[in-house]
Formats: structure tokens, C-alpha cells, sequence
């Protein structure tokens, strides 16, 4: 600073007065031409703190080469190529997942004549049964969070008893009003939060993230007066933080983590925050790896640059408040860390409640308010919804209810103690294998695991596919993980038995899995241009719903 005062000392301001008067047009764009350097640089300096030398240099070598990649794209011939390549590589995709069955009829119109119950039935039960991953016996990491036969059959029953109903109609509906203010009150105090805390239920995480965003974006909007929000999130935060700012529209920086422990590196985080950031994010716990990053550490930094912090809790969900109980290393990841402005918990994961319930929680109703949507000069009168969707699935909210009364404390506590159990056996065992290591620190239900020389771990994928498996792929580093469930834990012994059988096929043979995993995901990881991986997915998704 005293340098800096000295260096002002020493400008000749009355020399630059008069050369303003003399020449305005030229001091204008003298002075315009100075704060667009001094915007870049620092801007440029920003990064680097946040990111280093090495990975801005990685950043801008795959900007430049994305760039060219495009511009070549856009050629009249090598273009025509390249997009021959993709379109293949799409209509791949679609042969493998679009297989026409043999007698199946494809309805692409609504029958003309109304079908039995029997006849549609039939149907139904046909294609429930069409072959794919055996996720009943646990061979799918995470994907179902199955509660055991007869709490489904509950919660099936509750779902019939409110089929039809709406919590956009609560005069309709008054005993769904109550159901559903329950349930948020019990997650709440599931998360310590106190009498002032509140929230609401959404569809799943994403939308309870998208809803956390949105209230915080409005916040520093009508409270600090900020017209171009940001949030800061680290790179193993969930992606619907990534939605939500497209979605939104406003500025989103992706902090790196610690390359040993998976968790944010915090200090980055600090230097990224600036006056225009109204949210930064934790996660508990991550999905890539199942690592808690240091909540108490986001929490003070948080009130000390006097933005929210939002605690990511969809995966961790109805884990880790158990934790300690179940007596494994407690996590704090609730409304006890005083920083904390908002929460994300998924009561459809290991709240064993059906697909399509989460709960988004805030520090107090003002900051919920900000999540709301209401117009008052709407011809159909007086609109106001919590959410994104106006009308809603009641169904599900009286099942995640049913799901939760069912199971107690009690049960949750027990639950908690075989699926944190079954990740530490899974990890014990995958350390025993010399070709293998830990991805990170793992605190929950996911273990994440990576390959050395010459086992390559995408291979080993493969090799477990082939063996029923159906693990998740994670990139940046490249690795695998398994997310345990209920239905896990039964097998473990045959997981651990199949990943040292996977382990030594790939290393007896490590030249011959270059066509599978490791083709998409090392295209994905060494390819400048994302746009091409972005196309692949948009046609990936296009499949979805080809008849």
C-alpha cells in the first residue's frame, strides 16, 4: 500500500488535467483503453490465484485448440468429415439402446380402441422385464435406493391412496398440506435446524439445487443491489449448480480441489470470491468420489465475506446425520455450522422414499421467500407455487412420508451402519489390490477408486460389465466408483471377488480395451473441442425418446 501511495505521489496530475482539457476525444480513449487492461489483468490475476500457472496454461492451450478444431469443423470438406465421424458415433448409440424386440408392438398413436387392463398389464410387465443390469441383486452402484419389499409395498399403497391429488390445491387437499409440511419439518430436524430455519420439497436434488440458486440469486439482487450474480462451486460439486447458472444466466467460477483429499481447496475459494458473489458450495457428499470437503472451514468463510453457502446434502442425504451414531468419523453438514444459509437433502436416496422427492432447506422464511414465485395481476388470479412445477405429484409426497414414519430413526441408524459398513469393507478390500488406490478421502456410502501401470482402469470397466457390473465412471481423474445401497451390501463378497478377477484380466491383456470405456472417456478427457462430446450427449439424449 505505502509503495502504491508513492507511486501516486509521483504522477503529474495537473499536466494530465490540462491534457484532458486539450484533447478530450484522445483522453477518452486513452481512459477507456486503460480500464479495459486494467479489467484484464486483473482478471488474469484472479485466475491465477485461483487456479495456478499450470492450469491456466491447460485452460487456455484447450481454448486455443478447441477454437482451431471449430473453425476446421466449419470447413466445407474436412468439416464434412469430421461431422460423419460423430453422426456415426451417435447412431451407434442409438442402435444399442433402441433394439427392436421380436412380437413387441411400438405405439406411436394413441389406440383407437381401448385397450383391457389385462392386455396393458401384459405390456407393462413385458417391458419391465426387458434385460439389463440385475440392479435387484446390487449389481448397480447407487441408481436404486430400495428400502426392502415391504416398505415398498407401503409406500405403493400410499402412493394409490393419493394418486390424485395436487398440493397446488390445498383447500382440495388440506390432509397433503399437512403430510407435506411434516415431512420438511422432519428433514429439518434431521439437519438441527432450529424453529426459524424452513424449506420445501422439490422433485429431486437438481431442482432443489436450481431452487437454492435461484433464492440466493434474487437475495443479492433486491438486497445488495448486485446486477451480475455468481456462485463459486468446487469442480466435484454436482452439475445442476452448472444447470442452474445456465439456466440463470449468471457467472459461475469451478474451484479446484486437492488432488490427494478430493476436497475444495479453500484458500482458492476465498481468492475466488468477489463483490458480485452471492453463493459458495459445499458438498456432503460429493458425488464423484463421496467426500465431505471441510463444511466448518466454508461456513467462516462464508460469513466472513458475508455471502451464503449453500451445504449440497442430496447424496449424503439420510447417511450422514447417522453418522456418529452409527459410529463412524462424524461430519458436521447441518444448520449447526452457523455460516450455512441453505441445505439440499434427497429423501428418495437413502430416505427410501419413491423417485421424485427431495427437500431444500433455508437458514430462515426471508430467504425462502426469494425461491417463490407469485404474480399478482394475472387474469386467472392471484399465482403463487414454491417451486418450478405448478402442479405437482401428491403421490409422492405421501409415500416419502409413508417411507419415513416406516423406517424411524431406528431404522435409518441401522441402515446407515450397513451401508457406510459395506463402502469400508469395499475400500479395505480395493486397498488390497496393488493395481488399484483410493480416489480422495471417502466419509459415506461412495468409493472411488483409479488404476496404475499398465492396469487401466476404464478396461477394468469393462471387465466388470462383462462380469453384470454396472459401475460409474468419473473423469479428472479417471476412475470408478461404486455408490453401496441396501441391496449392495448382500454382495459385497461377490464385488470384491469380481474386481481382483476384472484387475487380472486387464493386466494379462492391458492393448486390448481401446474400443470400450476407455475409447469414449479418453476421447472425452484428451479432445480440445467439448462442443463434439457435447453433441454425442445431445444425441445420447435424443435416443431416450426414439420409439
Amino acid at each position: 500500500m505505502t509503495n502504491a501511495m508513492s507511486t501516486l505521489a509521483r504522477v503529474d496530475w495537473q499536466r494530465m488535467a490540462s491534457f484532458a482539457v486539450a484533447n478530450p476525444r484522445q483522453a477518452l480513449i486513452n481512459t477507456a483503453v486503460a480500464y479495459f487492461i486494467f479489467r484484464q489483468v486483473t482478471k488474469g490475476i484472479k485466475t491465477m490465484s485461483v487456479y495456478g500457472l499450470q492450469k491456466v496454461l491447460t485452460h487456455l492451450w484447450r481454448a486455443v485448440a478447441g477454437g482451431l478444431i471449430r473453425t476446421v469443423r466449419k470447413a466445407p470438406g474436412t468439416g464434412a468429415v469430421l461431422q460423419r465421424s460423430i453422426d456415426k458415433v451417435v447412431k451407434d448409440i442409438g442402435k444399442s439402446m433402441n433394439v427392436d424386440l421380436p412380437g413387441e408392438t411400438k405405439y406411436e398413436t394413441i389406440p383407437i380402441q381401448p385397450m383391457t387392463d389385462a392386455e396393458i398389464l401384459a405390456i407393462l410387465k413385458r417391458r419391465q422385464d426387458e434385460p439389463g443390469v440385475d440392479w435387484r441383486n446390487g449389481r448397480a452402484s447407487g441408481s436404486v435406493y430400495h428400502g426392502g419389499e415391504e416398505l415398498a409395498r407401503l409406500t405403493n399403497e400410499a402412493y394409490a391412496m393419493f394418486n390424485l391429488t395436487n398440493p397446488l390445491h390445498p383447500g382440495v387437499f388440506p390432509g397433503l398440506r399437512r403430510i407435506e409440511a411434516e415431512v420438511v419439518r422432519m428433514v429439518l430436524n434431521l439437519y438441527n435446524g432450529t424453529a426459524e430455519c424452513c424449506g420445501t420439497t422439490t422433485s429431486g436434488g437438481t431442482e432443489s439445487i436450481i431452487m437454492a440458486v435461484r433464492a440466493h440469486v434474487v437475495w443479492g439482487r433486491k438486497t445488495r443491489g448486485i446486477e451480475k450474480p455468481n456462485i463459486v462451486i468446487p469442480i466435484t460439486a454436482h452439475a445442476a449448480f452448472n444447470k442452474a447458472a445456465e439456466y440463470f444466466d449468471i457467472g459461475i467460477t469451478v474451484v479446484p480441489v486437492d488432488p490427494k483429499t478430493q476436497r475444495v481447496n479453500v484458500k482458492a475459494m476465498k481468492r475466488a470470491i468477489d463483490s458480485d458473489t452471492v453463493l459458495i458450495v459445499g458438498s456432503s457428499a460429493t458425488y464423484p468420489h463421496g467426500v465431505c470437503d471441510d463444511l466448518a472451514a466454508l461456513s467462516d468463510l462464508a460469513l466472513q465475506k458475508k455471502v451464503g453457502f449453500h451445504v449440497d446434502s442430496c447424496l449424503g442425504s439420510f447417511i450422514m446425520p447417522f453418522l456418529k451414531e452409527a459410529g463412524f468419523p462424524e461430519v458436521v453438514c447441518d444448520f449447526r455450522l452457523p455460516g450455512v444459509t441453505s441445505i439440499s437433502c434427497d429423501t428418495h436416496k437413502y430416505g427410501f422414499a419413491p423417485k421424485g422427492t427431495s427437500v431444500v432447506m433455508y437458514a430462515n422464511k426471508h430467504l425462502r421467500h426469494n425461491q417463490y414465485f407469485t404474480i399478482s395481476t394475472w387474469p386467472g388470479g392471484i399465482y403463487a407455487s414454491p417451486t418450478i412445477a405448478g402442479s405437482r405429484c401428491g403421490a409422492v409426497i405421501a409415500s416419502c412420508w409413508a417411507a419415513m414414519a416406516k423406517m424411524g430413526r431406528e431404522g435409518y441408524l441401522q441402515e446407515c451402519k450397513n451401508i457406510v459398513g459395506c463402502r469400508v469393507k469395499l475400500q479395505h478390500a480395493i486397498e488390497q489390490i496393488p493395481e488399484l488406490f483410493i480416489v480422495g478421502e471417502p466419509t459415506s456410502s461412495v468409493v472411488a477408486f483409479s488404476s496404475r501401470w499398465p492396469v487401466d482402469i476404464y478396461g477394468v470397466q469393462d471387465e466388470m460389465k462383462n462380469r453384470g457390473w454396472e459401475l460409474n465412471p468419473m473423469q479428472d481423474p479417471p476412475a470408478l466408483h461404486i455408490a453401496c445401497t441396501r441391496l449392495t451390501v448382500p454382495v459385497a463378497h461377490e464385488f470384491i471377488r469380481d474386481i481382483n478377477e476384472s484387475v487380472a484380466a486387464v493386466k494379462a491383456n492391458p492393448d486390448g480395451y481401446s474400443q470400450g470405456s476407455k475409447a469414449i472417456y479418453g476421447f472425452a478427457a484428451t479432445v480440445p473441442d467439448t462442443t463434439i462430446v457435447d453433441e454425442v450427449a445431445q444425441g445420447f439424449i435424443d435416443t431416450l425418446y426414439a420409439v
